[in-house]
This record gives C-alpha cells, structure tokens and sequence, in this order.
C-alpha cells in the first residue's frame, strides 16, 4: 500500500496531539524539514494558516462529504 503525500491544494485530516486539535484543513505549500502549511478555521471563525508536520496529516475519508 503506497503512503499517502498531501499535495498543495488537497483536503486533509490534520491529527493532533489531543482529540480537540484534529481538524479539517486545506494544504496550502509544501515547508522545509518534512512541514506543510496548511488553512483551517480557527477559534473565532476566520480563516488561520499553520505549519505543521507532514507525518500529522491523513487523507480524509470518502465519505467524508456524502
């Protein structure tokens, strides 16, 4: 089975360190040091851009949107 590698553009399913922080995000750019930055919606409802760890992301399921 081949890993999944997030592509600037992709939906992806950011997974924290807590239940809480695991998110819906979109790949923004590829960082340096094996990071991505990507968009989420944060706390008070606008839109913040993190950098986080490729390792962190997981490809969202099918049927996440039927």
């Amino acid at each position: 089975m081949l890993k999944w590698t997030p592509q600037p553009g992709n939906l992806a399913l950011y997974v924290g360190r807590t239940r809480a922080q695991t998110r819906n995000v979109i790949v923004v750019a590829e960082a340096c040091a094996g990071r991505m930055v990507v968009e989420a919606i944060g706390r008070r409802g606008s839109k913040v851009r993190l950098t986080v760890g490729r390792d962190s992301l997981r490809q969202p399921q099918p049927d996440l949107f039927a």
